[in-house]
């Protein structure tokens, strides 16, 4: 049989990172790590082919050349997912459709004109379809009811892939988190219980990266990194001696909860393992709204002194802010916000609307009392898919300036400082600067330290010369940072 594979275009949002791209010449951020698991899932004898269009075109003659076209779509791909069912059903492909985008049954109702819907994890559900279409008896909806021991899920087939086109690698270690926030799908989707895969399992996926010829960022994915501190400890120290063995290879990403900052121990290792960049589900610094959405972990906490913590580690955070609780004073919930930000040092700041995802605690009491509005957003959208209890236009206005505050060259510059005051990467393992770093930092002074307006070009130069004095080792890490910054505010979104 002959299949086809469609990851949809993302739109322009933080995690497109469309114009940070072309700096270091790739075409997409990850290479779409759902297909690939599910073409591992197929049988040997398939003929499979991959269109990623983030990365080419999806031609006509790509869907005439399949006997089955399987999609699998984020809600940040939704726009264009409509585009690719439609061309689909135009030619008269057979389509199946499955990814996050499909949180209930109810969801399967806004995707005409697909033939099979999957929901939930892959695992339990496409070997049972597999068997059914070849008898004849497939049935229109598959849900997974249980979630998977993926200790038994196969190997992604990186093969599909081409490592040139994509700014960072793939690759999943766990499912799940223990945590029940009452705007987060997460349980929905992978259930509270942790579940990883076996340490020489992942190595045996680092390998496949490192022969297909990964270098540099990979991007763990993972609900969350430290859902089992002990388990999480253990792969780490496999994974210092692979890198070791590799001769560090590697840079890793990962989400983590900020209460990494309460072990040292489990921090040293992951610098040692090669995670230099923790995404941090920081959301907001108000009790109030922390006490709303159930995020007690973030409870009672110095959160900015947990982020100088972190960094004091080797670690770089990043995280994700959320504005749009029913706790919010609307007279002052933006200025807080941005104080929070400013203070952290975190430089990579990601500012959402609460959006009420399908399933969640908040979707179903936003239900009950009428204040649904309709599907939900893409997060960085400018307005919130429920009637919220601050005037919206407040909302809206407020969140747009918190933006454009804190994605403001002076403002960016602000924290810089505090990163570079706090960050120490005396235990970090010595890598040496890659090509790509350097193409990278010879188009950041062409594109912003040249070609930027003035304002940009002061703080750019101002940024990279007062690192060079007082954080020489983190010069890298602010090349990185000013390139980012560029790209949220070409996105116009944070």
């Amino acid at each position: 049989m002959r299949i086809l594979l469609v990851s949809p275009e993302y739109k322009d949002t933080f995690w497109s990172f469309k114009h940070a791209l072309p700096f270091i010449g790739a075409k997409a951020a990850f290479p779409p790590l759902g297909l690939l698991t599910i073409a591992g899932l197929m049988p040997k004898d398939w003929d499979i082919k991959l269109v990623d269009m983030n990365v080419c075109e999806l031609k006509e003659t790509d869907i005439l050349w399949a006997d089955h076209v399987f999609i699998s779509s984020m809600i940040a791909q939704s726009d264009s997912l409509k585009e690719v069912i439609a061309k689909c059903v135009k030619l008269g492909a057979t389509v199946s459709l499955g990814g996050p985008i499909l949180e209930t049954e109810d969801s399967c109702r806004k995707f005409p004109g697909v033939s099979y819907y999957f929901l939930g994890e892959a695992e339990n559900t496409l070997p049972q379809f597999f068997n059914d279409l070849e008898k004849g008896t497939a049935s229109k909806i598959y849900c997974c009811k249980d979630f998977p021991d993926i200790t038994l899920s196969p190997m992604p087939r990186y093969d599909l892939i081409n490592p040139n086109d994509y700014g960072s690698a793939a690759i999943q270690d766990s499912r799940g988190c223990p945590f029940l926030c009452t705007f987060c799908n997460v349980s929905v989707l992978n259930g509270r219980k942790w579940r990883c895969k076996n340490p020489d399992q992942f190595l045996k996926e680092l390998d496949e990266l490192y022969r297909i010829g990964f270098r540099g960022a990979v991007q763990i994915f993972s609900d969350n990194f430290v859902g089992n501190i002990s388990k999480t400890k253990i792969l780490l120290q496999e994974i210092i001696k692979w890198q070791k063995a590799h001769n560090y290879p590697f840079l890793f990403t990962v989400e983590a909860v900020v209460t990494i900052a309460d072990d040292p121990e489990l921090m040293k290792l992951m610098v040692a393992a090669g995670i230099k960049k923790v995404f941090l589900g920081l959301e907001t610094n108000d009790p109030d709204c922390l006490r709303e959405c159930r995020k007690l972990q973030n409870l009672n906490r110095d959160m900015v002194l947990d982020c100088h913590k972190i960094m004091e580690h080797g670690l770089i955070p990043m995280s994700g802010f959320m504005v749009g609780f029913d706790s919010e004073k609307a007279d002052s919930f933006a200025d807080n916000i941005i104080k929070f930000i400013q203070e952290s040092g975190i430089v990579v700041a990601m500012v959402d609307i609460v959006q009420a995802q399908p399933g969640t605690v908040l979707y179903y009491f936003l239900k009950e009392n009428n204040r649904l509005l309709g599907d939900v957003k893409s997060n960085t959208d400018w307005e919130p898919n429920f009637v919220p209890v601050m005037p919206i236009e407040i909302l809206i206005k407020e969140y747009k300036r918190i933006v454009e505050t804190i994605n403001d060259p002076r403002r960016c510059y602000e924290r810089i400082l505090v990163f570079l005051k706090n960050y120490d990467i005396t235990n970090r393992p010595i890598k040496k600067i890659s090509l790509k770093e350097i193409r990278a930092f010879i188009r950041s002074v062409l594109q912003i330290g040249i070609l930027g307006d003035f304002r940009t070009r002061w703080y750019f130069w101002k940024t990279l010369f007062v690192a060079l004095y007082k954080n020489p080792a983190a010069f890298v890490d602010v090349i990185t940072f000013q390139i980012y910054l560029y790209h949220l505010q070409k996105s116009k979104r944070c």
